[in-house]
């Protein structure tokens, strides 16, 4: 049996923003969800700070691939933002990796059985330059 690869969207997740721009930021990722399942990689590696609204972001992302059947994976979040994450009890929310490219390839993984892996967790976001 094929399982065919749908598209991986990788988005930038800005170091800082206003509500305006989250309302924005959050229309346009819901824009980019408008076929299938979304499979979306947040990379963080802008991210300075995990402050509330951050996560507010974070988790207004996740709600909406999930509202879709989709998942969202982070990258590269600075150790200065990492403790927060913790500190947050978000770590049972989304799964977490080291580079855009292993979040990405994680996407496409089977598991034992040899069906896709779509036993992880949530998370979302999609920058626009990259054509996402």
């Amino acid at each position: 049996m094929m399982h065919e690869r749908s598209p991986v969207a990788l988005v930038q997740v800005p170091e800082a923003m206003n509500s305006r721009q989250e309302r924005d930021f959050l229309s346009e990722l819901e824009n980019s969800m408008s076929g299938g399942r979304p499979r979306i990689v947040l990379d963080c590696s802008s991210l300075r700070q995990m402050d509330k609204p951050a996560i507010h972001l974070l988790l207004c992302c996740l709600e909406e691939a999930m509202k879709r059947n989709g998942d969202v994976k982070l990258a590269a979040i600075p150790n200065e933002a990492s403790a927060a994450f913790g500190k947050f009890g978000l770590e049972g929310l989304f799964e977490v990796f080291d580079t855009t490219s292993s979040a990405a390839e994680s996407f496409h993984r089977l598991t034992k059985s040899g069906t896709p892996n779509t036993d992880v967790t949530r998370g979302s976001h999609i920058n626009p330059s990259n054509g996402a």
